[in-house]
């Protein structure tokens, strides 16, 4: 506390205890409960009906998002603690929750959507998408909003839900509070931005109808300053995506098998000691390191002194630790050539990125990393800040957890596919997935936290039956899940589908999925590898094959679930089961894709695909 609080040393200490950990959403409800004292108090002894006047409503304030792992929940979850601190009085929504009749009456509203895939909304806010972008969205004359954009400037359509969230709404009459921002996957720093300068215009659009408002909770303290920078915590912990936990490594285990052409582990770690806590479908961040032999030679190439200091968000670091732990210096996005054609002076680079050049550009982008930019436009004398000042954070990797807590108490299991490739004529490395096949040995610390995802969940009645389609590394949450689903004894049944491309070397937990089939514990499980026989076989066709049983299943009530790439195999899945529902149940196309939309909009048809 600073020493101008007017509150005691025990009470600063009490003060202190009670809001470490806590999340911006009770944070606000806790200013809430407090401003609801100090309104008592400075009312008491007044009429009913002064004490009434002098309460002036709070403006109403509607904050929608659209997330799929989780990150735009976070962020609209932050700004509403913010803007109840500020004295409004907020609903939040995820989309998919969100009533579209009462967006004509939402006079100020904010959304923060994330992009998935190639420019497509997610999951959970497409019904609100197609609505607000077809002939039934009402306008919105007299609506303020405004829109944070998430997404990975590395695809080619960077945040393009927000940019369509924004243009839709101001088409539809609706006036703009700030502009939209474009956050990449660094994306604190712009959101809390956005927040800050959100929260502000706010409070200028609703000043004539709350004069005197105050946005303090008392005299001499507000907790406006202490929600803001907090972020809902995954877990009751003090670690996160900033101060991750040193987790040690339990054990790693090779499971795809000699002649296999891929290289997949599974990796144990031990969170004990670090208060962290998981359910079946969230994931682990892993805060990864870049290749020490490619830093080394990054550097050689741009000639510049490896102990020369830079200056993080965080902290200062030698140039090399910098490239080592703090920068990205693999991924090629569009807005890197844009900072370093300008650095390097370069007018092919340049017009490279012109218009017209789109698919020029799409195919020099593929397999090339930073370091293949800097050789073939070499920047003369380039200095270490201003190269820096082309790379943008390096960031924690996602990983679907592999393990079910109550199986495996203190501990948490991953699943990981090295990769390994050659391309432009030099051999290339996955960051992540070879830091963890290649440094995660027994006895070794990773830094690691949970990131929740809401949106792949276990059905909470454990007699709900339960499909699940998980080709490759796809597999990860599925062995949680039934894990998870035995150790509590859960009578519903359990339906796998898995594919990779070979049996004998590719059939990923082969002896667990049989153990479980043996015990009751896996109902039914259909394999499909795509090298074994001359017509290739994926998990969407025997999909297929089993649609009569499929359709029965979630005519039962099934919860079904994808894990996997999103670009072809969820794309193909979800019209293999658009097809089976027409085939089986007996409906047109159109009403069978309702049928597979209603199954989404009920949380029963869930993914978590990249």
């Amino acid at each position: 506390m600073q020493e101008t609080t007017p509150l005691s040393a025990q009470q600063a200490q009490m003060l202190s205890q009670l809001v470490d950990g806590l999340s911006g959403e009770q944070l606000a409800w806790v200013r809430g409960f407090l401003a609801g004292i100090n309104h008592s108090v400075r009312q008491a002894g007044a009429p009913a009906s002064v004490a009434a006047s002098a309460a002036p409503a709070a403006p109403q304030l509607t904050i929608l998002y659209g997330s799929q792992t989780g990150h735009a929940q976070e962020v609209a979850e932050h700004a509403k603690a913010r803007a109840v601190a500020a004295g409004f009085k907020v609903d939040l929504f995820a989309m998919g929750d969100y009533k579209a009749s009462r967006l004509k009456n939402d006079k100020l509203l904010l959304v923060a959507v994330s992009t998935q895939g190639e420019g497509e909304p997610p999951d959970d806010a497409r019904d609100f998408y197609d609505f607000l972008h077809g002939a039934k969205a009402p306008q919105l004359d007299g609506t303020r909003f405004a829109v944070l954009g998430l997404g990975d400037s590395s695809y080619e359509k960077f945040c393009q839900a927000g940019k369509d969230f924004d243009a839709r709404l101001a088409a539809l009459g609706a006036q703009r509070l700030v502009p939209r921002v474009d956050s990449d996957v660094d994306y604190d720093a712009p959101a809390e931005r956005w927040i800050d300068d959100t929260v502000e215009a706010l409070a200028r659009v609703a000043a004539p109808a709350a004069p005197g408002k105050s946005t303090g909770v008392s005299d001499g303290f507000s907790l406006a300053a202490l929600a803001s920078g907090i972020a809902p915590a995954a877990a009751s912990s003090q670690y996160s995506r900033k101060q991750p936990f040193d987790a040690t490594v339990i054990e790693t285990v090779k499971l795809s098998g000699r002649g296999s052409s891929k290289e997949v582990h599974h990796i144990e770690l031990s969170l004990e000691g670090s208060g962290l806590t998981y359910e079946p479908g969230d994931a682990l961040g892993v805060v990864v390191q870049n290749d020490a032999a490619l830093v080394d030679t990054l550097i050689d190439t741009l000639a510049l002194d490896p102990q020369a200091t830079t200056t993080t968000q965080d902290s200062t670091l030698s140039l090399r630790d910098a490239f080592l732990r703090a920068y990205d210096i693999t991924t090629l996005s569009r807005a890197f050539l844009e900072k370093y054609a300008a650095l390097a002076q370069s007018s092919e680079l340049k017009a490279l990125l012109g218009a017209g050049n789109e698919t020029a550009l799409r195919d020099y982008l593929h397999g090339r990393d930073v370091i293949d930019v800097v050789r073939q436009f070499p920047a003369r004398k380039v200095k270490a800040a201003e190269f820096v000042g082309t790379l943008r954070t390096l960031q924690p990797r996602l990983y679907s957890i592999a393990s079910s807590l109550a199986a495996n108490p203190g501990a948490v299991h991953i699943t990981v596919g090295a990769v390994r490739y050659d391309s432009h004529g030099r051999a290339r490395r996955g960051v992540a997935s070879t830091y963890l096949a290649d440094i995660a040995r027994e006895g070794q610390v990773v830094p690691v936290y949970i990131e929740a995802n809401r949106n792949f969940k276990l059905p909470q009645d454990s007699h709900v039956p339960v499909i699940m389609i998980g080709p490759g590394t796809g597999i990860a949450p599925f062995r949680a899940f039934v894990e998870e689903r035995q150790a509590l004894d859960a009578p519903g049944k359990n339906w796998l589908f898995f594919g990779d491309r070979n049996f004998r070397t590719d059939f990923l937990y082969q002896r667990e999925w049989q153990r479980y089939v043996k015990d009751g514990a896996l109902t039914k499980i259909d394999l499909a590898f795509s090298r074994d026989t001359d017509d290739k076989v994926y998990v969407q066709h025997r999909m297929r094959e089993q649609g009569k049983a499929l359709y029965a299943w979630l005519q039962e009530g099934a919860h079904l679930y994808v894990c996997g790439d999103a670009d072809q195999m969820a794309r193909d899945v979800n019209t293999a089961l658009i097809d089976i529902v027409t085939e089986h149940g007996g409906l047109a196309p159109d009403a069978a894709a309702e049928y597979v939309k209603t199954l989404q909009r009920e949380k029963r048809y869930q993914r978590d695909v990249y």
